[in-house]
């Protein structure tokens, strides 16, 4: 407003001025007038070549010859000192005293800006004096040198001289004055033209107040020290202009246009300006005692203002018609006028008939303030905030008194700091006061206080590396630090890892560390910006954002022209903006001095179509915006700018737009600073950080350093705080549980045992703690916190399949959702609820390694490191916006933490903990560095685990109760145990049945009860997911029950494994059966003798495999390829499909046939495609998918009675349970369906899991027995169970003795034994060497179970398999593979040999041990055979003889280890132990422990 009065006042005295006769001119100081009296100019401007004048006469009557000393200008009308020729400032208008300057001379040793020339004491001073940079550029040679600083070792003494030789000045030259100065008459210095005749002396020889005018023309007033006159029209405007600030004293009289006086008496105000709803006087007076009625009268409050005559008198306002109203303004009820919003039941009438106050809510709501005029209501957390909400600032009354959070006022009274805020070390007021007066504050017993006020653990105190800001904690020591380091500092001792040594940051309070360091070319990151120097990257983000972020300033180098705001004018010189008032006043302010000249005397017209602001510029009238708008395209209206979308971090917390302007708001705990954008928490935060195996609280304000009591000895990988229970918890490598101890490290304990985590994650509203179990491929579980020690059963499992190797978790209980990352073949960031529910991934892209994952819950983004990347990341909760920050100082980050501005990471390269501001990634700042390897950081604060509500307290969960997305809760229930239909309770399962899904890693266990009232689900249902330790490709299973054992073929490793389920997960009891080269194609387990039967590629037919492995024997051998197979021990029969050549055609049969292969028949020939065989529970049904059709089929055994059922296409697995049909189909998801005698075709769930096949058990459907269950049938190696009996056979390479026994065969020379086909006899050394020999390439057929005894006689172990596990798992009662069986048929063999002279086999009776003998023997011990009688005399003899051998040898051996231990004991008591000697013994021997510990059954069942 006071613009356009002065404006008004300006052209009604240049209309005075036109319309009377013109006295001759009168020009300012510095200025000449034309001869026509037109107008003046400045004398720079008077003989420079340049007619200025209208009628030419500036360059008239000038000097064409110049004196001795002097330059002409090529113009020929100006001359100059010679020595202001070449000095890179232009005198003459054309610049010739300026050109041919490229030569060295005296005083000019660098030219830049186009032939600007320096001297030599202008270079390398630390200031820019050319605009390119130049003069400071290659300014390190000095400083740069070719070698890393020479750092001593840890242990050896030095003398090292750091003094170094001050650089050398010369002389300077006569002084050079810039642009806008006048040098002294002594040339010894530059003063501004402002400062030149003020009245006070800015030269040290007074020069600048001489000659200067002592009488002022009309219309002028002289300052009290008569040297300087000014225009009168400035006088009282507010703004001093004389030195002495005379023209502003004595102003209290109100003069047109000034009514308020205000700042301590320097700015004076027009009414308009009183009262408008914005505050114009820094005191805030103008909007002090603002009365509804005085306000009515006010219009500058409202978007349209009145026009004001030359006497400032108000003209009648005419009837108006009915106006449109700009953006954020509301119209009055008669359409007269409009008013902002925030001036709407504000308590003040801005509309002529009150209608803006009208309609305005009387009643407060709870936890409101309600204003004193009574029109509006705000939160009570806003009352004595220091800021004024109420029109009247009836919230901010009577704020005096300390209340909670409010102890200090500062500013006026307009900020009012919690006690927290006070002497911590941040300037919150802008008064200071807030750490003014600060006593220093007493540190516990454990701890000592820095010189800089730090309190710091005294354990830290002479350790070697300081951790006080100054350094005091490694002051006065009594002897050098004992470093674990390999170096030192030379002089101040700090001890020094490598890779600190030129690192940027200086360590050694000598800064040795940082000298002479080599300056090598760096590759730069992806997502980074390589300097020009080459030896310095910055992210990409810092290119072109206004601050010169590398060293030689390139990074701001050859960037696009910024324009100026639409309240600033560009100057021409496109980085300079100029307030539009500075423009055209006579006073050159750009570089270029494109602010004057051309059309600056047109003034706007009175009648300006500009929205807002009008000024005139050299190029004619510009219209221009206030602050906060910005011109529209037809350069004369305004639009709002909303600086929340334009300005990322314009706020902290939350942003408000407004008209021209926006608002800062922060969250509940937080108070806004003084710059009104950035919020600060009330109360200290702590970054708790794992530093190796110990644990660090570092105070993120005062800089404290404090250890927790860690009881690790392995790194700390992740730790979590509970504030409510004051409680860290953490897991390290050398344990496998879950620790926690206080935070006042009075107790600790053990939250869990028995697991394999390397991250946890607390949650804090609903009491649980999660962690991730490394177990197989890993899986997400939960624990209560309010449990005392639990052991593995007592957790819920949340998510548990797909997982490859996951790597963090954090949580976000206030959203009910959970985050984690995988690195394994597929990076990737995946969020679900913290129920298991909506899962999904998030981020996919830009990723390498994910590590530590971190949650900002203001911002709402997840962030991350790759370490890979060698940088941090950020995306929102969603996926969208992903940002990277790749630096310098981020080599390695493993962890991340954010809160509020700034985001910490720990690097486990450098061995340091670093922080910077979120959003830029500038103002980096080192918080801890220290030789240990830091790991996980953690922020604690109370607030950052606050909840008003715990939704689990709604529900009366049975056991454990999760949140879930949408801040909701639902009940879990353990391992084992089923929810029920009140999804409240848990209980045992009525129905056993349950069924094995198998994925190629993983087989899940699903009990079949779980289906009713789980209907289409995206995602499974209650499971049990079992990772499959060392199985490549899993493709087959099968189980018993009773015994809890999974029997697996694993196509990736040619073998069938046998696990033992224990507990929750599966554990490996070695290799069945494990084959060359070969595949499993089908398999099943005989459930009562344990018996496998089975066919692979290179066997093609019907097998079976003795429960121990030992023994095999082929029962079909004409089969084309048998790929499913399906066995009813109860009724001793089996089925399998057969698909063979049928002439030049193929056919899939599917047959059945007994146990032992006999009776074998077609029972359908009609299959196309037949997989997943399996019986009915009679055993008089065989049920099996026909993939190639999409139906279930099913034929009596018989061969009568076929049946099917359409299920679809994509089927690919099927299993059968009492009369329930489940099946699977593929498509775009794996669709689970099921159907049973009372319901239809149902979907039950569907996932992206691969589903290699199903199978269903039961208790009932394995119990029962046959001619086999009790004492292997009286059978000594197969038990074969038949319709009504059984059939005993023996193994490939035994014989029958009877009925019921075997004995060895001869069929094979001693030495070798035959193939499986008998087609070949091999040497035994052929066997299990990886190599095939048998045309069958059954030599190869090797099993290797864990057991404690050897076969007598086995053939050479070759080397385990990567799938075998390196260590046994303890015996246990119910052990899935009896090995006691094993060492039976071993035992027995040797009793064969000793007692029944290897011509029989031993029995066992209530008599006690007897022989059964074969064909062709006789007697007790089968001594008497059918040849003659002198057989057994030379039988005998012989081994006699044999036996006399053996005796003697043993005896040799005896008597040779004796001595050798003797000759050892000497040795031993004549050399001393060593301690290496002793560590490398302790070595062996763990290492022959750990050796030990398995041992594995090596045989053929070839």
């Amino acid at each position: 407003m006071a613009f356009w009065v002065l404006l008004c006042l300006s052209i009604l005295e240049l209309s005075v001025l036109s319309a009377a006769v013109q006295d001759p001119i009168k020009c300012n100081l510095g200025t000449k007038p034309c001869k026509d009296g037109s107008e003046c100019i400045l004398y720079t401007h008077v003989c420079d070549g340049e007619p200025d004048c209208r009628d030419g006469s500036d360059e008239e009557d000038c000097s064409d010859a110049c004196s001795d000393g002097q330059f002409q200008c090529a113009h020929g009308k100006l001359c100059i000192d010679q020595k202001q020729v070449c000095d890179g400032v232009a005198q003459c208008q054309d610049r010739s005293d300026e050109i041919d300057c490229q030569k060295s001379m005296d005083g000019c040793s660098h030219i830049c800006d186009n032939n600007r020339c320096l001297p030599d004491t202008f270079l390398c001073d630390g200031e820019k004096d050319c605009l390119d940079g130049s003069d400071e550029a290659n300014c390190d040679s000095d400083s740069i040198g070719n070698q890393k600083p020479d750092m001593v070792d840890a242990g050896d003494e030095f003398n090292v001289n750091d003094k170094e030789t001050p650089t050398t000045r010369t002389v300077p030259v006569a002084i050079k004055c810039p642009l806008g100065t006048k040098p002294c008459q002594d040339k010894t210095d530059c003063v501004l033209y402002i400062h030149v005749c003020d009245g006070e002396l800015d030269c040290n020889d007074g020069s600048d107040e001489e000659e200067c005018l002592l009488e002022c023309d009309k219309g002028q007033f002289q300052c009290a020290h008569g040297k300087l006159c000014i225009d009168q029209k400035r006088v009282c405007d507010g703004v001093a202009q004389c030195q002495d600030r005379s023209d502003e004293i004595d102003c209290h009289k109100s003069v047109d246009g000034c009514t308020h006086h205000c700042d301590n008496k320097t700015r004076c105000l027009p009414d308009t300006f009183l009262c408008d709803g914005e505050k114009d006087c820094l005191d805030g007076s103008d909007e002090a005692d603002c009365d509804s009625d005085s306000a009515s009268n006010v219009d500058d409050k409202k978007p349209h203002d009145d026009d004001f005559d030359d006497n400032a008198t108000p003209r009648p306002r005419s009837v108006p018609v009915a106006i449109r109203c700009p953006f954020g303004t509301k119209p009055c009820q008669d359409k007269t006028d409009c008013v902002l919003y925030i001036h709407v039941c504000d308590g003040e009438l801005d509309c002529a008939d009150g209608s803006d106050e009208e309609e305005c809510s009387l009643e407060c709501d709870k936890g409101q303030f309600q204003c004193a005029h009574g029109m509006k209501c705000i939160d009570q957390r806003q009352v004595c905030d220091g800021m004024a909400q109420c029109q009247d600032r009836s919230d901010e009354l009577d704020c005096h008194k300390s209340t909670d959070g409010c102890a200090h006022r500062c500013d006026n009274d307009t900020r009012c700091l919690p006690d927290t805020f006070l002497c911590d070390g941040e300037k919150d007021c802008l008064d200071g006061s807030d750490e003014a007066n600060c006593a220093d504050e007493s540190c516990s017993s454990g701890e000592l206080r820095c010189t800089s006020g730090q309190c710091v653990s005294i354990s830290m105190r002479c350790d070697g590396h300081p951790d006080c800001w100054d350094r005091s904690d490694e002051e006065a020591c009594t002897k050098p630090p004992k470093c674990t380091t390999k170096l030192r500092c030379p002089h101040s001792q700090e001890c020094l890892l490598e890779e600190w040594v030129c690192d940027g940051d200086q360590d050694c309070e000598d800064g040795s560390d940082e000298k002479n360091c080599q300056m090598s070319e760096l590759l730069c990151g992806e997502f980074q910006w390589a300097c020009t120097s080459k030896v310095q990257c910055v992210p990409k983000a810092w290119r072109c954002d206004g601050t010169k972020d590398c060293v030689d300033g390139s990074d701001e180098a050859g960037c696009p022209v910024k324009t100026c705001p639409s309240y600033q004018f560009q100057c021409n010189s496109t980085w300079e903006c100029l307030d539009t008032d500075l423009v055209c006043d006579e006073v050159k302010h750009c570089a270029d001095d494109s602010d004057e000249g051309g059309e600056c005397q047109t003034s706007c017209p009175e009648e300006s179509q500009c929205a807002q602001n009008c000024y005139s510029t050299p190029k004619g009238t510009r219209c221009g915006c206030q602050s906060g708008y910005r011109l529209n395209e037809d350069s004369v209206s305004c639009v709002d700018i909303d600086e929340c979308d334009d300005e990322p971090g314009a706020c902290s917390h939350s942003c408000v737009n407004s008209q021209g302007s926006f608002t800062c708001h922060c969250n509940p705990g937080y108070l806004l600073e003084s710059d009104g954008r950035r919020c600060k928490i009330t109360g200290e935060p702590h970054l708790l950080a794992s530093v190796q195996s110990e644990l660090f609280l570092l105070g993120l304000r005062s800089n404290s350093l404090d250890v927790l009591v860690s009881s690790a000895k392995k790194a700390i990988l992740s730790v979590d705080y509970d504030w409510k229970d004051q409680r860290v918890f953490w897991v390290s490598l050398d344990s496998e549980s879950i620790k926690w101890t206080s935070l006042d490290q009075k107790t600790k304990g053990t939250l869990v045992k028995g697991v394999k985590s390397d991250c946890i994650a607390v949650d804090w509203i609903g009491r649980l703690l999660y962690w991730i179990d490394g177990v197989g491929g890993g899986r997400i579980v939960a624990v209560s916190l309010n449990s005392m020690t639990t052991n593995s059963l007592d957790y819920v499992v949340i998510l548990d399949e797909d997982f490859e190797q996951p790597r963090s978790l954090v949580l976000l209980p206030q959203k009910g959702l959970l985050f984690w990352s995988e690195i394994g073949n597929e990076a990737k960031i995946e969020r679900a609820g913290m129920d298991g529910s909506e899962r999904r991934v998030v981020v996919s892209h830009n990723l390498h390694w994910p590590g530590g994952l971190a949650l900002d819950p203001l911002g709402e983004r997840v962030y991350w490191t790759d370490e890979k990347l060698r940088c941090i990341g950020s995306a929102t909760l969603d996926g969208g916006d992903v940002k990277l920050l790749q630096m310098m100082e981020t080599t390695n980050p493993f962890s991340v933490a954010v809160f509020n501005d700034m985001i910490y990471w720990s690097d486990t390269k450098r061995r340091i903990i670093q922080g910077t501001d979120k959003t830029t990634g500038k103002n980096r700042q080192i918080l801890l560095k220290r030789p240990g390897q830091p790991f996980v950081l953690k922020v604690i604060h109370p607030l950052l685990q606050t909840s008003s509500r715990n939704p689990c307290e709604e529900l009366q969960c049975s056991h454990l109760c999760v949140l879930a997305p949408g801040f909701k809760a639902v009940c879990k229930c353990p391992p084992g145990l089923l929810l029920m239909d009140d999804d409240l309770s848990c209980s045992k399962m009525i129905n056993s049945a349950f069924l094995l899904v198998l994925s190629p890693t993983t087989v899940t266990q699903l009990y079949l009860q779980t289906m009713q009232g789980a209907k289409a689900l995206t995602s499974w249902p209650e499971h049990l997911a079992l990772p499959l330790p060392n199985v490549n490709e899993a493709a087959i299973l099968d189980y018993s029950v009773q015994g809890q054992t999974l029997y697996l073929a694993d196509s990736g490793q040619s073998s069938v494994s046998v696990f033992k389920l224990k507990e929750t997960s599966l554990v490996s009891r070695g290799q069945f059966l494990q084959l060359n080269g070969d595949t499993v194609t089908a398999l099943a387990l005989d459930w009562i003798t344990l018996s496998v039967y089975w066919s692979s590629s290179m066997q093609p037919r019907l097998q079976v495999t003795c429960s121990s492995g030992e023994h095999t024997i082929i029962l079909i051998r004409d089969i084309g390829v048998l790929e499913s197979l399906a066995l009813h021990p109860l009724s001793g029969r089996l089925c399998f499909t057969n698909t063979a050549k049928q002439g030049e055609s193929t056919a899939t049969l599917v047959e059945c046939a007994h146990m032992d292969g006999a009776k074998r028949a077609v029972v359908w020939k009609d299959a196309v495609q037949p997989s997943s065989l399996t019986f009915s529970n009679t055993g008089d049904e065989v049920y099996w998918a026909d993939n190639g059709i999409g139906v279930i089929s099913s034929v009596s055994v018989d061969g009568s009675a076929y049946k099917e059922f359409k299920t679809g296409d994509g089927l690919i697995a099927f299993a059968l349970s009492n009369d329930l049909f489940v099946w699977v189909t593929k498509s775009d998801t794996t669709e689970v369906w099921y159907k049973d005698a009372r319901t239809s075709k149902t979907l039950w769930f569907d996932v992206n899991t691969e589903v290699v096949s199903l199978k269903a058990f039961s208790k009932s459907t394995q119990t029962g027995s046959n001619f086999c269950s009790a004492a292997n049938g009286g059978c000594s190696q197969f038990c074969l169970a038949v319709p009504g009996g059984r059939t005993c056979m023996c193994g490939h390479d035994h014989r029958s003795l009877n009925a019921t026994h075997c004995t060895p065969d001869p069929y094979c020379p001693a030495g070798s034994r035959p193939c499986l086909d008998k087609s070949a006899c091999l040497p035994l050394e052929k066997f299990c060497d990886g190599y095939p020999n048998c045309p069958d390439t059954s030599d190869e057929n090797c099993f290797k179970l864990k057991g404690k005894s050897e076969v007598a006689s086995k053939a050479p172990t070759q080397p385990a398999s990567p799938g075998v596990p390196t260590s046994a798992e303890p015996d246990s009662s119910t052990q899935s593979l009896d090995n006691r069986g094993l060492v039976r048929t071993l035992d027995a063999q040797q009793c064969s040999e000793r007692h029944c002279n290897g011509n029989g086999e031993c029995v066992e009776g209530n008599g006690g041990t007897s022989c059964v003998c074969a064909s062709g023997y006789s007697g007790d011990s089968c001594q008497d055979g059918l040849s003659t009688s002198m057989l057994g005399p030379i039988i005998y003899g012989a081994v006699g003889l044999c036996a006399g051998i053996i005796v003697i040898s043993i005896l040799a051996v005896f008597f040779q280890r004796l001595k050798a231990g003797n000759a050892r004991q000497a040795s031993l008591e004549m050399k001393p132990t060593r301690m290496t000697d002793l560590e490398k013994h302790e070595e062996a021997s763990h290492v022959l422990d750990k050796t030990n510990l398995t041992e594995e059954v090596v045989s053929s069942v070839a």
